[in-house]
């Protein structure tokens, strides 16, 4: 049996590249899945390489939500669809794009094998008497957490499964974290859909190298 820690290509019949460069470039942002589950070693092996990502002090100010069953993507969905509905009327979109809207992002959840909700857990960071100092670590344990989230991308992607990450819950953690049950202690900040890709997404050009680097010497 394929264990967590392990590295295994098992999962797949998918050739995908050996090396660290080539699994970078090839990673994508799937939006539609086969309907096929995903393992539940392949999901415990994300977890795992999420786990290794650096964070502030060491103190790994994350936790994740996995979703594979149908009734708890339906509750998330549903409750942060309504919040997302609010919204895009008060931006004063017509209400037929807004149902289209709202009605695409639904199928993407629901129709997702598996989904990962990334939560910020903020309890075991340093604690300052000042403001800035403790506006900072919080920015340090969001980024770290946004390491997490890679790897799981990258080893999902090694394993021959593709991911879409959506920032919904970021948008309404408390909406998020209510529907899923969680504690109050977890900020929800993404949901990452996992399976096998249906199709090949179309993917947007990088900008050239040239144009990222604005200083070096």
């Amino acid at each position: 049996m394929t264990t967590p820690t392990s590295h295994s290509r098992a999962t797949s019949g998918l050739q995908r590249s050996d090396d660290l460069a080539g699994l970078l470039r090839g990673r994508r942002s799937v939006r539609q899945y086969q309907e096929r589950e995903v393992p539940r070693e392949a999901l415990l092996q994300m977890l795992e390489a999420a786990r290794w990502a650096p964070s502030p002090h060491g103190r790994q100010p994350w936790r994740f939500a996995v979703l594979t069953q149908p009734e708890p993507k339906t509750r998330l969905a549903a409750a942060m669809g309504e919040d997302w509905q609010r919204n895009l009327e008060m931006d004063g979109q017509p209400t037929e794009i807004v149902q289209l809207r709202l009605e695409k992002s639904r199928q993407r959840i629901l129709k997702a094998p598996a989904i990962i909700i990334p939560c910020l857990y903020l309890e075991d960071l340093d604690t300052y008497p000042d403001q800035q100092r403790q506006a900072n670590e919080s920015t340090m344990a969001v980024q770290s957490i946004g390491a997490a989230i890679q790897n799981m991308l990258i080893m999902a992607y090694d394993l021959g499964l593709d991911t879409g990450w959506m920032c919904a819950p970021l948008f309404c953690p408390d909406i998020a974290r209510v529907a899923l049950g969680l504690s109050e202690t977890l900020i929800p900040q993404a949901l990452i859909t996992v399976g096998y890709a249906a199709a090949d997404p179309k993917r947007r050009e990088r900008l050239p190298l040239e144009e990222l680097i604005v200083h070096f010497e």
